[in-house]
């Protein structure tokens, strides 16, 4: 009998310094905070964000973190928040509104990913890379590395290497998943001695992937990274750039152009798009953001 006294009297002790601690006031989760809760405050971002991308192209920018959204096989890191200000603006207006100029709204609409999440850190792999994003299900765009943004957007170089290659890169695997790039792509360097080496694409084995008819490292892994590559390279650099690279290619330059063709034509006829005017504005568009005629943290509601 005692020993239930004493059991209920301590239930009893520990409710009520929980109804204690439940009913003190902390300091309140700020409406910057880039940790989801239920009840999280909208702030003028988020308006902005559902004016500019929700709205407008049914596409949701995640940039709070969100466990369930995260690989676990890596170590995730929140973001940073004037990171996310920045990079929502950089997409916004390097790609979203670069297609709708190219394309016209209604092709963003339907094929750009309904998601993007951003990640502070990048996933470190053990060959000694690390992955700079990826897309799933042709829905989702994962951007990682958003709390180097600032270090890594002071030069065009820099920003398209970290960060809008990424997003130009990982859309082509999107469209190649609404309509698969032709098998001629993969014959060109497909069943060579001088063929896709999967994970081995960083090794110094390979180091010499130009003169091997790749257009990057990565784009000897395999051929849908090889597209990709082909793609994303050619709309974020200017022509001096990539003849350069086939000028140090030697007689393996006319493969990384025979696959750049067929991707120019997989574009054309699949989605009416010309692959030089899309660099055309993307270049535009990118020099005005260097040039600071973009405002990358105005977050007025239009």
């Amino acid at each position: 009998m005692k020993t239930r006294k004493y059991t209920v009297a301590c239930l009893a002790l520990v409710l009520a310094t929980l109804a204690s601690l439940s009913c003190r006031k902390g300091d309140p989760i700020p409406e910057t905070s880039i940790i989801t809760v239920e009840s999280q405050v909208q702030n003028d971002f988020d308006r902005w964000l559902a004016s500019n991308f929700t709205n407008p192209y049914n596409i949701q920018f995640k940039y709070r973190y969100e466990n369930n959204e995260t690989d676990l096989n890596y170590y995730s890191v929140p973001t940073d928040y004037q990171s996310c200000i920045k990079m929502a603006h950089l997409v916004k207006y390097l790609c979203l509104d670069t297609y709708d100029e190219v394309a016209g709204p209604q092709f963003t609409r339907k094929y750009f990913p309904k998601q993007f999440f951003l990640m502070g850190e990048w996933q470190y792999k053990n060959n000694g890379s690390f992955t700079l994003g990826t897309a799933e299900g042709g829905k989702k765009i994962i951007l990682m590395g958003i709390n180097y943004l600032e270090r890594y957007s002071k030069t065009a170089d820099d920003l398209n290497h970290y960060y809008l290659k990424t997003i130009h890169h990982e859309f082509t695997h999107i469209l190649n998943q609404t309509k698969d790039f032709p098998v001629t792509f993969s014959q060109v360097s497909g069943g060579t001695e001088n063929g896709y080496v999967t994970d081995d694409c960083f090794s110094s084995t390979y180091v010499d992937f130009l003169q091997r008819g790749f257009i990057s490292a990565y784009a000897q892994s395999e051929d849908r990274e090889d597209f990709a590559e082909t793609m994303a390279l050619y709309v974020t650099n200017p022509q001096e750039w990539w003849d350069e690279q086939v000028a140090e290619a030697g007689e393996s330059g006319v493969l990384i152009n025979k696959k750049l063709d067929i991707v120019k034509d997989y574009m054309e006829d699949t989605f009416g798009i010309s692959l030089d005017l899309l660099r055309d504005v993307v270049l535009r568009r990118q020099d005005e953001v260097m040039a600071g005629l973009v405002d990358l943290y105005n977050i007025e509601i239009e």
